[in-house]
């Protein structure tokens, strides 16, 4: 999904495994998922922290000791306040891609799921991303991918710990 006009990062020739590589790396790589993300919110309609959102709102699927969503949880990951997460889910909801809905057992708690529609807009446009990532999966090895996939682990388990 890399743009034409998009410079390739220049690694130091010096230490291509080093400090300094994985910042360009990563840095570009975070420029790149920032770009499509910014152009899906933009062919949407909606705001960048929409798009963000409904990231959290798929991931907290995954994580099933967690339970649903709910406005509050999703303001404490965004580190949003109440009003503002509020905001983003009417925009969501109008928009297709959530709903929202009152807990069986306690009416006063809100459930927030991901909604088909919305579902089906972001596997529609974000599909030659998944082309892009299958892409280059398949030029390595399972061995070469679990490194990868536990170095991104590691990664994201010691950037947690820092900002939190």
């Amino acid at each position: 999904m890399r743009r034409d006009d998009t410079p390739r990062p220049v690694l130091p020739c010096d230490d291509p495994i080093g400090m300094q590589s994985f910042a360009v790396l990563l840095r570009a790589m975070n420029a790149e998922f920032n770009r499509i993300a910014q152009d899906f919110a933009q062919a949407q309609g909606l705001h960048l922290t929409d798009v963000q959102a409904l990231i959290a709102l798929l991931d907290a699927e995954q994580d099933e000791d967690a339970g649903p969503m709910t406005p509050g949880r999703l303001a404490a990951h965004m580190n949003l306040t109440t009003g503002a997460v509020s905001a983003c889910l009417d925009r969501l909801e109008k928009a297709g891609h959530v709903r929202r809905v009152r807990a069986a057992s306690d009416r006063r708690v809100v459930h927030v799921h991901y909604a088909q529609a919305g579902r089906e807009a972001a596997r529609a446009y974000f599909r030659p991303l998944a082309g892009a990532t299958e892409a280059a999966r398949a030029r390595f090895s399972p061995a070469e991918l679990r490194v990868v996939v536990r170095f991104l682990g590691e990664l994201n388990g010691e950037l947690t710990r820092v900002h939190r």
